[in-house]
Formats: structure tokens, C-alpha cells, sequence
């Protein structure tokens, strides 16, 4: 159980649905309540294909290419930092563009699936098996899904002032996270070549 919380908290995190607030309410500022829920289920699908292709053949893609688990644990938690830092300090990822009502692919990915949720997923399959990981990323998503399909009420309750804390909160913890992978990847790393 300990492991399902901590895999669901570690996805939840790095998705950031609650942070990401703003973006999705710019992108979907004056669409039809209609198009704005099409809009999420296609974005939330795309997000939840990606994640669980990852999840079930990420090892074999990683063997494919010969890249090592540590090593892409160490890289992965580098790019965790780094996105951390960025929701700390309330920079914005300005990846996100509006290619006409379909937003599907920006929020999908890489907003919601981006590197950081791809490296996390791996590294929980790794550590916390399969089946824990599935319902952590379910969960997960459903949360997301959720939390969008709710994004003008949330954000009119919240405002642009709390969004922004709470963003910068799931910041630290993402930053933590990511501090955590390092050393375990480093370690494991040291022990290999001990």
C-alpha cells in the first residue's frame, strides 16, 4: 500500500494538473464547455498511451538500445531537478502551442507525459512492479482527468495566486524526488562497480 501512495504521489506530482491549471485555461478560453471536455478525454488518452507504453515496454526499450537502467535513472532524475526548479521558481514551459481546437498532442505530451512521467514510470515498474505501478498511473490519470474537466471551477476557487503556490510546492517535491533517483542511481552505480 505504502508503495501505490508513493507511486501515485510521484506521477500526480510530476503531471502537475493542478499547476498546469493556467495553460490549459489559456489554450481553452472561449471553447464550448463541449469542446473543452472532448478536448480533455482526447488529451488525457493521449497522456495514458503514452505512460502505459512506456510501462510495460520500456525495459525492452531501453535493452534495445543498450541503455542502462542506473544510467537513465541518473539522467531522469537530472531532468526531474530541473523541471522542479523550474515550477519553484514559477518558470513557465513555453512548449505549449494552440494548433486549432484539437489539444490533444500539447497537453497529452509533453505536458502531461512528458520526459519526467516516462522516466518516473520506468523507474517504479523497476522498483515497485508492474501491477502497483498500473493503479498508481491509473489513478494518477483518472486525478488529472478529473482535475481538467473542473479546470474553470478549480481555478476560479484557487485564483492565479494559489495555483501558482501550490505549483511551487509540488516544485519542492518534485525536486526531492528527483534528488532521491540521483542518489539511488548513483549508488547502485558504485555498487556495480564495486
Amino acid at each position: 500500500m505504502e508503495g501505490l501512495l508513493e507511486s501515485f504521489i510521484a506521477l500526480f506530482v510530476i503531471m502537475d494538473p493542478i499547476g498546469n491549471l493556467p495553460i490549459f485555461i489559456s489554450l481553452t478560453k472561449g471553447m464550448p464547455l463541449k469542446e473543452v471536455r472532448r478536448n480533455v478525454d482526447r488529451a488525457v488518452f493521449v497522456a495514458g498511451v503514452l505512460l502505459f507504453v512506456f510501462l510495460f515496454l520500456g525495459l525492452k526499450i531501453f535493452e534495445f538500445f543498450g541503455i542502462n537502467l542506473d544510467s537513465f535513472q541518473i539522467a531522469g532524475g537530472i531532468i526531474l531537478l530541473i523541471i522542479g526548479i523550474l515550477y519553484v521558481f514559477g518558470t513557465s514551459l513555453k512548449y505549449v502551442k494552440h494548433h486549432g481546437t484539437d489539444l490533444s498532442i500539447p497537453i497529452g505530451t509533453p505536458l502531461l507525459t512528458g520526459p519526467g512521467v516516462i522516466t518516473t514510470t520506468i523507474i517504479l515498474v523497476k522498483e515497485n512492479g508492474t501491477f502497483v505501478t498500473v493503479i498508481a498511473a491509473f489513478l494518477a490519470l483518472l486525478a488529472t482527468w478529473i482535475i481538467l474537466l473542473n479546470s474553470a471551477r478549480l481555478y476560479k476557487i484557487l485564483g492565479e495566486h494559489w495555483s501558482n503556490i501550490i505549483s511551487r510546492v509540488m516544485g519542492i517535491v518534485l525536486a526531492a524526488i528527483a534528488v532521491n533517483l540521483i542518489t539511488e542511481g548513483v549508488l547502485n552505480i558504485i555498487g556495480l562497480a564495486a
